[in-house]
This record gives C-alpha cells, sequence and structure tokens, in this order.
C-alpha cells in the first residue's frame, strides 16, 4: 500500500504535478513497487442514464452507484464517439478519432468501399489501431507495470490483438465487437476457453480479472476489464428476465414505447426485461472484481476506472434502452450517444463524494492514469488528452473545446456529422445538407431548441473553430454517393414510421407477458436441472 499520496510528496517539495515530472524524468519520489494499481472497466453501449446514481429507476446497479460515489464523479463525462471502435481507440491512444484514423466501428460496410444507398458515400476509415501509437498499456507496462486485459477489444484481429499493442496477458480480446456465442458458454471465442455449458460472460471475465489480481498483487498491475456488456445480443436467464418483468409489470403500461426521431424509431422508456438482467449481470460483475481488491487489501492503493464507449441502444440493435431527458443514442450525435458514466476512483488522493463538471473525454484516462501513478506524461502521444487530476482536488484546467467526428451512417439512424462543445455551448454540423444545430446544453440538455437561425453569431464562430479544427486533424470527410436513390429512401422512412415502428411496439411490449419465452434453452443459459 502506499504509505503517502503523490499530492503530499510534491507539496513537501514544492513543485507542481508539472514541474515534478520534468524534474525527475516522471518518477513522483515512489518507488515502482510503491505505485498504484489500475482497474480500468469499461463498458460497451452503456448509456449514463443506464445507471441508478444517475437516475435510472428500473435498472439496479448498486455496486457500480458505490463506485461512483466513493470517488470523482464526471457529470459531462464524454466517449470520443458514438459508436464503439473509435471511443476504445481514443481510450488506447489519447488522441480524437481522426488523428488515429478508426472513425467508425471495425467491420461497418461504407469505410471498406461499399454503398449504404444513402445520401453521401462515406469514407474509409482505418480498420485497426496503428501500430506506431504508444498506447496506455505500453506507457504502463514499460514502466514496469504488469498487463492484463479481458473482454472485447474490436481493434484489430492478427497483428492488432492486444497483445500486440502493450497487454501481456489476454482473455478474449479479439476482432469481434460482440460476443459470437453470446452471453453464455460456449463462447465461440478462440481467445477464450470455453467454460461450464451456460456461464455467464460477465461473471466469466470478472472471474479472470479477480485471478490476476490475485496472481499480480505484489507488484503493480494494470488491468482492463472490457466487458461485452450491454451490447447485443440482448440475452439474460430466465430468472432475471422474471425479476424485472414482474418489476416492469407493476407500474404503468405506456401506450407507446417509441418514437421516431428523424430517422428511426427511438425507445422512450427503460422496461426491457432482458436488458434489465443483462445490468444486474454486468454491476454484479463489477462487484465480484471490486471485492476481490478489498479481499487483498489493496481498496486504497488501486485507481478504479469507470466508463462506457458510447452511449445506450436507444434506437437500432436490440431497441433496448432509453436515454432521457437526454436525445438520441448510440449512433447518433445528441448527447445520447455520447455521453458516459464516468467515475475515478483512488482514495489515497481523491476523496469520496467529489462531483467534476469539467467536460472530459475518454482521451482524458491516458494522462490521467499516468498522472495519478506519479508517471511521466507523453503529450506527443496522448495530444488530445488533458490529466484531469488537478479537478479531481478542488483545482482548475483552462476551459478547452471539445470535438467529435463521425462522417459516417450508423446502423441506429446516426448522420454524418462533425461536432464541437465549448463551454455550455454545442455545435453540430451534418454534411448531408450543410446545416448546422445549435444547442445551450445548461438550459437544453434534451437538445430540443435549435439556436443556430436565432445565434448566427455563436453558430458561425463555433462553426469556423471546428472548421479550423478538421483540416487540422486532415478529417477525412464524405462524398456525394451518385447511386442514392430518393424515392427508395422516402419509402425506408415510411417504413420506419408505420410498419416498422408497429412490429418493435408488438415485440417490446410481448416481453411483459407472464408466458413470453425467447427460445427453449433461454440462450443457453438453463442447465439440464432447470
Amino acid at each position: 500500500m502506499i504509505v503517502r499520496s503523490i499530492a503530499c510528496l510534491l507539496s513537501l517539495s514544492g513543485l507542481s504535478m508539472g514541474a515534478a515530472h520534468a524534474a525527475n524524468s516522471g518518477n513522483a519520489g515512489s518507488s515502482a513497487s510503491d505505485r498504484p494499481n489500475v482497474l480500468f472497466i469499461l463498458a460497451d453501449d452503456l448509456g449514463l442514464h443506464d445507471i441508478s446514481v444517475e437516475g435510472s429507476t428500473f435498472y439496479q446497479t448498486p455496486n457500480i452507484d458505490e463506485l461512483a460515489l466513493g470517488g470523482a464523479r464526471f457529470t459531462n463525462g464524454y466517449a470520443n464517439c458514438q459508436v464503439c471502435s473509435p471511443s476504445r481507440a481514443s481510450i488506447q491512444t489519447g488522441k480524437y478519432t481522426p488523428r488515429h484514423g478508426v472513425t467508425d466501428w471495425i467491420g461497418a460496410g461504407a469505410g471498406k468501399g461499399n454503398s449504404l444507398g444513402e445520401r453521401l458515400y462515406a469514407p474509409k476509415y482505418a480498420l485497426s489501431l496503428p501500430l506506431e501509437d504508444i498506447t496506455i498499456a505500453e506507457a504502463m507496462r514499460d514502466a514496469g507495470y504488469t498487463t492484463f486485459f479481458a473482454g472485447k477489444w474490436h481493434l484489430g484481429g492478427e497483428g492488432s490483438l492486444p497483445t500486440d499493442h502493450g497487454y501481456q496477458i489476454n482473455r478474449g480480446g479479439f476482432d469481434r465487437g460482440g460476443p459470437p456465442g453470446g452471453y453464455f458458454s460456449p463462447y465461440q471465442n478462440p481467445l477464450l476457453e470455453d467454460g461450464p455449458d451456460g456461464e455467464s460472460l460477465p461473471l466469466r471475465l470478472a472471474r479472470e480479472t479477480s485471478q490476476f489480481i490475485q496472481e499480480h498483487q505484489d507488484k503493480p498491475f494494470f488491468a482492463m476489464l472490457s466487458f461485452y456488456s450491454v451490447h447485443g445480443p440482448i440475452q439474460s436467464s430466465r430468472p432475471l428476465w422474471q425479476k424485472y418483468r414482474d418489476i416492469a409489470a407493476e407500474g404503468t403500461q405506456p401506450s407507446s414505447r417509441f418514437k421516431v426521431d428523424r430517422t428511426m424509431p427511438v425507445r422512450q422508456v427503460q422496461d426491457h426485461p432482458v436488458y434489465a438482467g443483462m445490468m444486474e449481470s454486468l454491476d454484479t460483475a463489477v462487484g465480484n472484481v471490486l471485492e476481490t481488491i478489498r479481499d487483498c487489501g489493496m481498496d486504497r492503493s488501486t485507481i478504479v476506472v469507470f466508463t462506457g464507449d458510447n452511449g445506450g441502444v436507444s434506437s437500432g440493435d436490440g431497441f433496448s434502452t432509453s436515454n432521457l431527458p437526454l436525445r438520441g443514442g448510440k449512433g447518433r450525435q445528441w448527447e445520447g450517444g455520447i455521453r458516459e458514466p464516468y467515475y475515478i476512483r483512488y482514495p489515497e488522493q481523491i476523496q469520496p463524494g467529489t462531483i467534476c463538471d469539467y467536460p472530459a473525454t475518454g482521451a482524458d484516462l491516458y494522462p490521467t492514469i499516468l498522472d495519478l501513478c506519479g508517471l511521466p506524461l507523453l503529450p506527443k502521444q496522448h495530444v488530445d488528452g488533458v490529466a484531469l487530476t488537478p479537478v479531481m482536488k478542488d483545482g482548475q484546467l483552462p476551459e478547452r473545446p471539445l470535438f467529435w467526428h463521425y462522417p459516417h451512417y450508423g446502423n441506429q439512424g446516426g448522420e454524418p456529422s462533425s461536432i464541437i462543445r465549448k463551454g455550455d455551448w454545442k455545435l453540430i454540423h451534418y454534411y448531408e445538407d450543410g446545416h448546422d444545430e445549435l444547442y445551450n446544453l445548461a438550459d437544453d440538455p434534451g437538445e430540443s431548441n435549435n439556436l443556430s437561425l436565432h445565434m448566427p453569431v455563436t453558430t458561425k464562430r463555433l462553426a469556423e473553430e471546428l472548421n479550423t479544427w478538421l483540416t487540422d486533424v486532415n478529417a477525412r470527410l464524405p462524398s456525394s454517393d451518385p447511386s442514392f436513390d430518393p424515392a427508395k429512401a422516402e419509402a425506408k422512412a415510411i417504413r420506419y414510421q408505420t410498419s416498422f415502428k408497429q412490429s418493435l411496439e408488438k415485440a417490446h411490449a410481448a416481453m411483459l407477458d407472464p408466458n413470453w419465452k425467447p427460445n427453449a434453452d433461454w440462450w443457453g443459459s438453463l442447465l439440464p436441472n432447470d
């Protein structure tokens, strides 16, 4: 355990954190054996309001709530993209998406040269994490940390696996974005041995992580537990479905669960009993690993980070959650697609219950972890991240703009766009017709009042700053697709508003029927004696 904090050492020496790094070549006065451990927990497709402490009254997440309240909770935490692979690459590299080149989820067809029949043709994107980048795992490994990865990778296959990017141990991380065998063993994962039939995947990943922690508690470790949960397929066990089905059935039943928001139906209600079961399994898995840390006596000397890679799936895929009061969800350009739970716990340096309003992204976690560990920052690598340490200790950081670039069509109805947030202002630029939307997030977090026509000066100023940034990072832009057929687009829009929405309403209402059953063995979760 660390006997004195990095902050105390710096106070005694009269050095700031940055000065200490420069004076000591990154050594803040502690030996490698005294440095904190790091547990980085990354959830997939998790909406901000999927967490009880963030406002959900349907999902139950007591372990994640405890983690959130035990350290710094960022109220303006963001993923770096509205889909998974780009955000994950930004976490690993400390860079915005145009810099590392992974601007869409790896495997999306348009970026590989295929037309989607939409108005625009999306640009190509990098299909793996660049090997020339120094990842957070490589930086930690080179500083003497043992590095471990478990779960979803989705940043490339052979030649670009976790073990090619600094992780010395890999349990289950490969090129796929979803679990090919679903959430119960057998997993059909070439890098994760099958467990007993019906074993839960999130609990298995937690067990792998706990075992690593127990076996490596004698020296510092950096462990990334990257859950596939709560990505599709949406699967849970019969008992968990029953539990949340009963809770949902006791409440007032909505007349409608979906609303078409521009392009596709979007879920407006949190009452999906299968998804709620997945949330409980995720929370239980998080609790199991945190319990291991406590049992090993390392809870005060371990930095725990928890966040997600994009917003909850309210449209497309499983249509499984609602992100209200935020608009949209995964794949979409509004806050519901990019706002995330964002928690950092480190009792040695961060007071429980700390609330940070400073806007932060996944790219900031790279330098923040280095800083908390007393390691040298790598500003030429994590060029778009800043160490958040000051704002977690009653200090300040200068205001800065945040940027997003997603020149693609999302499976969930998202439109090719780029975003700048500066202060309370958020501007979205759309590439189909070149129009802008302007929102004041302090007054309008649900982005219902577009102010661009009423505030042309602010709109122009932010648009110019966004364009300058896009040029500086050599952002690839979409182009016109000559195969676009307006008649087909109109027919699709009509179908989404009518027959497709009706089928969604029927299928999701049916999940609350007491006799509902997805298949014979509940996705393989049933054991013979069940």
